[in-house]
């Protein structure tokens, strides 16, 4: 799986020259700057809000009031790493609503670049289809609302465990990963759904190359940490570098 993450990784490395080589700028910037719109809106407005409400819940619970009597730094130390992890977790699950519907809204032009990318790959001309642009977006709709049923589940269960002192310190990282491998499995599906891989297919197929899946997902949300640029590119840079990814798999979708 490392080997794959890091070819997941170089994938990003090859868009880049690829978008550059082709010129698929509009192709990026588009989408890029509404995604970035609607992020930094978001984040604001719910950053703010999960803060309220893990101040709401520690009040309602009786938590502050109990380490009040208590007089311990070691014990008011460790709720209050607690309360950072559940506003992580909490915050992650928001990115991740957010992230689905941003998919679902933007999936013909993810479905249609991912197509252009391979075409430009093979050297063949790009005929476009709108009928099968409509099946990819329809199918993109169905995966992604499925997948945000199954990470729902995910992080509801990280967020018990995140109540738990120590052991909820390490929730962070596992919602990261989760919501890594999530994003990426929507990325490689439109290369899966032009190869004739059904719904269950390809979910079959992902699996058994998380690290593809993850590699994407990671670098994603890496590019996040440069504001603005980063977060105009990412989007777009996900969807080319996971066709190039798969595209080097092609064995592996015949057998």
């Amino acid at each position: 799986m490392l080997k794959e993450i890091v070819t997941a990784i170089q994938s990003y490395i090859k868009a880049h020259r690829f978008i550059s080589k082709h010129e698929l700028w509009k192709w990026i910037l588009i989408p890029g700057i509404l995604y970035t719109i609607l992020f930094m809106v978001g984040m604001f407005f719910f950053w703010s809000s999960s803060a309220d409400a893990v101040s709401y819940l520690s009040h309602r619970l009786g938590i502050d009031r109990w380490l009040h009597r208590q007089g311990s730094g070691i014990l008011s130390f460790f709720f209050m790493m607690g309360g950072i992890m559940v506003q992580l977790i909490l915050l992650l699950f928001y990115f991740s609503l957010f992230k689905y519907i941003f998919l679902i809204v933007g999936s013909p032009l993810f479905a249609y670049l991912s197509e252009k990318t391979e075409a430009i790959i093979e050297g063949r001309e790009f005929p476009f289809s709108l009928r099968q642009l409509m099946k990819d977006i329809v199918r993109g709709i169905k995966l992604a609302l499925r997948n945000t049923l199954w990470q729902t589940v995910y992080s509801i269960s990280i967020l018990i465990l995140s109540f738990i002192p120590l052991v909820g310190w390490i929730t962070p990282v596992i919602a990261l990963l989760v919501e890594c491998y999530y994003y990426g499995f929507s990325m490689l599906d439109y290369s899966c759904e032009r190869h004739k891989l059904s719904p269950a297919a390809s979910i079959e197929f992902i699996g058994k190359h998380k690290g593809l899946a993850i590699g994407n997902g990671i670098l994603f949300y890496l590019m996040h940490l440069i504001p603005f640029v980063g977060w105009i590119l990412a989007p777009s840079y996900a969807v080319v570098a996971a066709t190039i990814s798969l595209y080097h798999q092609h064995q592996d979708f015949e057998s």
